[in-house]
Parts: structure tokens; C-alpha cells; sequence
């Protein structure tokens, strides 16, 4: 399939005084070319006759997803196409659980131009990866300068290599273009994870992404809700995934004797946890400001730690932990930050599946949460396996974090 080859923009240049439209479409019918065609057909409606100039679609990997995108393209035309298999899917403060549904949100021009561009890769070589397609996205917008941009990235959430995408797009797009984002998933099974480009189904190792070119500064939030359960400590040995010493000490045993009696473990949440995965722990990556990026952690079969992004050696952590109430704490934040000094029309956002598994029976709480302090503005948003959201730094990939930008 091809790579790197940007997508031209089906419609006339936009002005900053035209209004973004938004329309949001979803089905759950069995057969996925009903699907498609009806989640399409309510998402087209939603931008009463524009034409629309950029189509994101989220859908559960239970659909034949080839028939999937081919009927929603059909409804959508030449309209670009960017999206992800998810494990759960919102919109409009209403969650969609893991298994079911396609969700489609159509967008006109408004004040934006759009470039999407994909690439594939990722696993073998993410840094350069990274690169293609930051200058593949930014390309495919037209040659015509922006004050102001930021990249929506969607990756296959199995393949690895996440932050080392984000290097090879920030050596290319450098701190002023923030990255958000996140990877798909597949409904929790952990076998297949696919993006979409265009009429492109990509599986491991594909990426794709959207250059949005604004007459105004774009913000990506995030924000996760954890916190410490132990002092700052050192990963002094580590192979790949593993985690096998802390502060010179086995890493298991450290981990362990951070755990809290009375931290319900078997949550009948809305997804199975997979064996070993402790959702309510985690370590925090500590950054030069303070700041912590999540990394999910798990004792895997063999009792060995293992991470879902792999920790530098002596990188500095802290161990960290949450209830369902601290993830809920922080969401109208995320929302009102994201909203803050903009007349938006729609609130693109990110949560993780991990997410899920702590907010087990309140697990809805989260997407209306989001809606609510969004008020007027749409919402739309999936559950991944890792969330973007770079903003100054190169570092930008989370796990059990929500992150979000308005348009």
C-alpha cells in the first residue's frame, strides 16, 4: 500500500471567518457495511450540506473492516480519512463499550487546512518513521505557510517504538507543533490493531496522521490523576519491556511492597484485565519540571515486571497509584484548559483503557463527565493503548492519561 504519499484537500481554501461544522454519526448493527453507511449518513447530516473536508473513524475491531471503511468512504467521497480500531469508543458524553460500534465525526474546513499522510514502519525504524510522516502531513495541507499548527497522530497500538515516533516528528516539527493522540486498540485482545488512511487499512507498524494548519494557537492537555505511593527511585537494571532491578533491588519486590491492602483487586470493571495487570498501579516517569509520564505495568506469568513502554535505565520513577474518584477529579480540567479563550465546535480526546479497568462500574462516568463540562461543543474520542500529547518537550507518550485539543 502506499506510504508518505500525501493526500490533497478535495475543497477550497478556507477563511478564517467561516465556522468549523461538526457532525458525529454511530451504529452498532451486526453487518458493518450498514454500519458504515449509517454512521456516515448521521455524521454527514450533522454538517447540514458543507461538504465535509476531514472524516475520523473509531470502530471495534468485531467488524470486517476493510467492507467497514470502504462503506463509509463511499458515503463520505473524497473527504480525507484518518481513524482507529479502539478498545471503546464516546461521544457526546455516552460510552460506547469495548466490542461494539463505529463512530464517525465529520468535520468542514472552517479556519483549518488538513493534511493526512500515513506510513508504515514503525516497528523497524520508529525515529524515522516519525519523520516521513510529519513532512508527509505538513506537505499534504498545500505549500501555503501556517501561523499555527498541531498534529493529530493515530498509531497501531501493538507495534511499540511510541515515544521513538515521537522523536522522528519532533526533529522534523520541532515545540511549536504540539502532537496529540493516541494508538488503537482492539477491544482488549491484544492480537490486532489497525489505523486508517484514506482507503488504507494499516495493522503493526502503520501510523497515520493529520496536519492541521490553524490561524491560531492550538492546545493539547493532559492529565492523569495518579499519584505517588513511594519516594523517587532509580530503574537500575532493565531489558527491553522487563524492569528487573530498582534502586539495586529486584523489581517485583519493590513493586509488591508499594501495594495497599485495601486497593480492591478483581474490579468487575468493563474489561478483563489481562493476567497480572494491576490497573491501579503504575510507575510515573519523572520529567525535568516535576511532572510524571504514566507507564502501565504488569507481573506477567513468569513473575517478571514488564511496562507496555520501556523505561531508560536509571530513569528516575515514582510508583504510583489511583482510585476510580482520582482519574474523575481531574477530567473537567482537561476539558476546560482545552476550551479556554476558544469558540470551539468539538473536543477531539483521548482516554485509556486502563482507565476503564480502575473506573470499572463507573466506567460511563468518565464520557459524560467530558461532555459535561464541554457543554455545547461535541465530543468524540476512543479508548487506546497509549495516549499522545507532546507539547514543549520531545517526551509525549502516556499510558493512563487523558489528553485533548479543540477545534
Amino acid at each position: 500500500m502506499p506510504v508518505d504519499v500525501p493526500t490533497p484537500r478535495p475543497g477550497a481554501r478556507p477563511t478564517a471567518a467561516e465556522p468549523l461544522r461538526v457532525g458525529v454519526g454511530y451504529s452498532d448493527a451486526a453487518d458493518a457495511v450498514t454500519a458504515g453507511r449509517g454512521a456516515a449518513a448521521e455524521a454527514l447530516a450533522g454538517l447540514h450540506g458543507t461538504p465535509p473536508e476531514l472524516i475520523i473513524m473509531y470502530a471495534s475491531v468485531s467488524y470486517d473492516l476493510i467492507a467497514l471503511l470502504h462503506a463509509v468512504r463511499r458515503a463520505t467521497g473524497k473527504a480525507p480519512l484518518v481513524g482507529a480500531t479502539t478498545s471503546g469508543q464516546f461521544h457526546d458524553g455516552r460510552l460506547i463499550d469495548p466490542g461494539l460500534g463505529v463512530s464517525v465525526l465529520a468535520l468542514s474546513a472552517g479556519p483549518y487546512r488538513f493534511g493526512v499522510a500515513s506510513v508504515t514502519g514503525v516497528t523497524e525504524d520508529g525515529d524515522h518513521a516519525g519523520q516521513r510522516l510529519a513532512r508527509a502531513a505538513r506537505a499534504a495541507a498545500g505549500p501555503e505557510p501556517a501561523a499555527h499548527a498541531a498534529l493529530l497522530l493515530l498509531t497501531t497500538g501493538l507495534a511499540g517504538h511510541q515515544q521513538e515516533l515521537l522523536n522522528g516528528v519532533h526533529k522534523v516539527l520541532g515545540a511549536p507543533v504540539p502532537v496529540v493522540g493516541g494508538s488503537a486498540g482492539d477491544d482488549r485482545l491484544l492480537i490486532r490493531t489497525c489505523v486508517f488512511e484514506n482507503d488504507n487499512v494499516l495493522t503493526d507498524g502503520g501510523a497515520t496522521a493529520v496536519w492541521i494548519a490553524a490561524p491560531a494557537p492550538l492546545s493539547v492537555v493532559a492529565e492523569h490523576g495518579w499519584h505517588d505511593v513511594g519516594l523517587p527511585l532509580l530503574v537500575t537494571k532493565s531489558d527491553g519491556l522487563e524492569i528487573q532491578e530498582i534502586a539495586g533491588r529486584p523489581a517485583v519486590e519493590v513493586f509488591r511492597e508499594h501495594f495497599h491492602d485495601d486497593v480492591n483487586f478483581e474490579r468487575p470493571g468493563l474489561i478483563k484485565p489481562a493476567p497480572g495487570y494491576l490497573s491501579a498501579y503504575a510507575f510515573g516517569l519523572i520529567q525535568p519540571d516535576g511532572s510524571k509520564l504514566i507507564r502501565g505495568a504488569y507481573i506477567d506469568d513468569d513473575g517478571r515486571l514488564m511496562t507496555f513502554s520501556p523505561l531508560p535505565l536509571y530513569a528516575p520513577v515514582q510508583i504510583v497509584s489511583c482510585r476510580a474518584e482520582d482519574l474523575l477529579r481531574v477530567t473537567g480540567d482537561v476539558v476546560r484548559r482545552s476550551l479556554a479563550d476558544r469558540h470551539a465546535s468539538v473536543l477531539l480526546a483521548f482516554s485509556c483503557v486502563a482507565r476503564l479497568d480502575v473506573l470499572a462500574e463507573q466506567g460511563a462516568e468518565e464520557a459524560a463527565l467530558i461532555q459535561d463540562a464541554a457543554g455545547d461543543v461535541a465530543t468524540f474520542g476512543f479508548y487506546t493503548y497509549g495516549e499522545f500529547a507532546r507539547t514543549t518537550r520531545v517526551a509525549g507518550y502516556h499510558n493512563a492519561t487523558l489528553t485533548a485539543i479543540a477545534l
